[in-house]
């Protein structure tokens, strides 16, 4: 007879729960191996923080124009320069090299003389028909055996204080306002120059220096003014020995090199009076023409034939009377330009 084997519990009293077969699988497959086989993570980097954002640009406000100008409110809003940022003045003048010199136009005007760009008056209608006389003699010169005189005139007067230095300045002006000729404006009067001075301008080496030392290249003395076509060429350091440095052959070649430097000068001498210094009649010699300058009601007739004789050597003497008293209300060269309406 065969006896029964009780069954066990647990502590519930339950009896034992039969294994499942994921259970029974596992003791027989190991699981874990996949695992163990797996290549270790690498420890993955933190992401960079990300970079504070930029602060947005403020709209650019344009200031409201404080003019009408039909240029200024052409250009878009966002190109015009904020209040306090334009540009300077200067940015908007035109060009002008270093090495050019500004006349002085109120020191002109306070002179009496020519200002450049001014309008029409009655001295510069006045001296317009005085170049006009001297470029047709200029073109009678250039016909002759001598052609580079054409292009030279020398300013001269009896005595000091008739205004050849008024008219020499006012002639280069004139004769400046050429299309096709350029003007050098020589401060020949040694003694006492005067012509930088009357234009505002600082006084430098020039003529005289020249002529006593021939390693000067008198083109580099030359001074370009702001005037178109206008240049000056300074007396340079006085001198006791002013006459004969311009009756040496020297002369002669800074005469020719200031001519070759450019073929459409016209070189003015400012010299000394004929009849107060003798470098006058030495410079009659180098030029086309000579413009003797009268004072009306102060320089004798005398005086004048006496200044003619001492320029005798140049065959060309044009006169030119200064100061000349006109009745008020009479008729003047260059009073028609005053007059409005159709003439």
């Amino acid at each position: 007879m065969r006896s029964k084997i009780p069954e066990s519990h647990d502590a519930s009293g339950e009896p034992p729960r039969a294994p499942s077969l994921l259970e029974r699988a596992a003791t027989v497959y190991d699981f874990n191996q996949q695992v163990r086989a797996r290549p270790p993570v690498p420890p993955v980097e933190p992401a960079p923080a990300p970079e504070p954002a930029a602060e947005p640009v403020a709209a650019f406000e344009a200031d409201a124009p404080d003019s009408d100008d039909a240029t200024f409110l052409a250009i878009p809003a966002e190109l015009r320069a904020p209040i306090g940022q334009e540009l300077p003045d200067e940015f908007h003048l035109p060009f002008v090299a270093r090495d050019t010199a500004m006349i002085d136009r109120g020191m002109l005007a306070a002179n009496g003389m020519m200002v450049p760009g001014a309008p029409v008056g009655p001295l510069a209608e006045e001296f317009r028909l005085i170049k006009r006389q001297l470029l047709i003699t200029r073109a009678q010169i250039e016909a002759s055996a001598v052609p580079d005189k054409a292009r030279t005139i020398l300013v001269c007067s009896a005595r000091p204080n008739d205004g050849k230095t008024f008219c020499a300045i006012n002639l280069a002006l004139s004769i400046a306002a050429e299309r096709d000729t350029e003007v050098l404006l020589v401060d020949a009067d040694v003694a006492k120059p005067d012509v930088l001075r009357q234009l505002g301008l600082d006084d430098g080496p020039g003529l005289l220096d020249a002529l006593a030392d021939t390693s000067i290249d008198v083109e580099t003395l030359v001074i370009r003014t702001d005037v178109p076509h206008l240049s000056i060429l300074p007396a340079g350091d006085r001198t006791t020995m002013d006459t004969e440095l311009l009756a040496s052959a020297r002369t002669r070649a800074v005469l020719a090199r200031l001519l070759a430097a450019d073929p459409r000068r016209i070189v003015i001498f400012d010299s000394p009076p004929a009849l107060a210094a003798s470098p006058a009649g030495v410079l009659a010699m180098l030029v086309g023409q000579v413009m003797l300058v009268v004072r009306a009601d102060h320089t004798p007739e005398s005086e004048v034939r006496a200044a003619v004789n001492r320029l005798d050597s140049c065959e060309h003497i044009q006169l030119v009377l200064n100061a000349v008293s006109f009745v008020p209300g009479g008729a003047r060269f260059g009073s028609y330009y005053e007059q409005g309406g159709a003439r």
